[in-house]
This record gives C-alpha cells, sequence and structure tokens, in this order.
C-alpha cells in the first residue's frame, strides 16, 4: 500500500488560502468605500484625484505606474473622469497626456476626503490597534515585494 503525503490527507481550506483571502479583502474595502461614498466615484477613481492633487500635471503613464494599472486601463479611466468634468488631459507634443484636477475634481475630492477616516475605521474595526499597524506593514511590504 502507497503512503498518502500528509499535505493530500488534510483537508482543503478555502480560509487558509492566501489568494481567497486577499480577493475577499478587495471585495470588503470596495463595498465599504461604496456604502460610505456612495457611488458616483469608485475607489480607483478616488486614487487617482488623490494622486493627481498630491502631483498634478503628471502624465497619464506615471499615473498608470503610481495606481498600480495598465496603461489602457488607465486611459479609458482617465477619459471618463474628463467626460466627467473632474480631470482635464492636455495632449503634449510626446503624444503623452498630461493630466491635472479641474476644480469640479477638486471639489468632488475635497467632499470624499473628510469620510476617508471613517472608511478606514469600519474596514479595520475587528482588529486592535496594535494589529492595525503590524496589518498595515504586512501589506506594504507583501504589495512592494510583489511590484
Amino acid at each position: 500500500m502507497t503512503e498518502v503525503p500528509p499535505s493530500q490527507t488534510s483537508a482543503f481550506k478555502l480560509e487558509d488560502e492566501p489568494g481567497h483571502l486577499i480577493r475577499r479583502a478587495q471585495q470588503l474595502a470596495v463595498s465599504t468605500f461604496h456604502a460610505v461614498h456612495g457611488r458616483h466615484v469608485t475607489p480607483i477613481q478616488y486614487a487617482i484625484l488623490c494622486t493627481l492633487s498630491d502631483e498634478p500635471g503628471i502624465d497619464q503613464v506615471t499615473l498608470a505606474q503610481k495606481v498600480a494599472l495598465d496603461n489602457s486601463t488607465a486611459a479609458d479611466i482617465a477619459a471618463r473622469l474628463e467626460a466627467k468634468g473632474w480631470i482635464l488631459r492636455e495632449l503634449l507634443p510626446s503624444r503623452q497626456r498630461r493630466l491635472s484636477l479641474t476644480a469640479d475634481g477638486q471639489g468632488v475630492l475635497q467632499a470624499l476626503r473628510p469620510q476617508v477616516d471613517a472608511l478606514y475605521a469600519q474596514l479595520m474595526r475587528n482588529l486592535e490597534p496594535h494589529e492595525q499597524s503590524e496589518f498595515m506593514r504586512l501589506l506594504r511590504k507583501f504589495v512592494e515585494f510583489q511590484g
């Protein structure tokens, strides 16, 4: 009789799979974002508005890198934000686009920012303060290592 390796005898537990837990964490983050901010803006649109507020005039490729999007997705989202009147896309001689917030975009961002603390508090409510710090440290380490 052939002996079965221990890894094949233990029960499969989805809650022990990192990919599943990361996906669930993303689902929780997005649903909490929408519960706090509504659906007129998405989490990635918020990230883009924040980035453009911090670095006005950056090009679209740099923006894509900063918010971890591929260039075509960043271009699609930028076009949608421009259609909403929230950003301005200026074509440069290099065929690249320089991006900046409009007054309306800045207003949207200013309306969202006061609720950010409530959003993060809601997401982290099950963790003790020291666990929250450690969780964020480990998330940054995980993301930086993968990128």
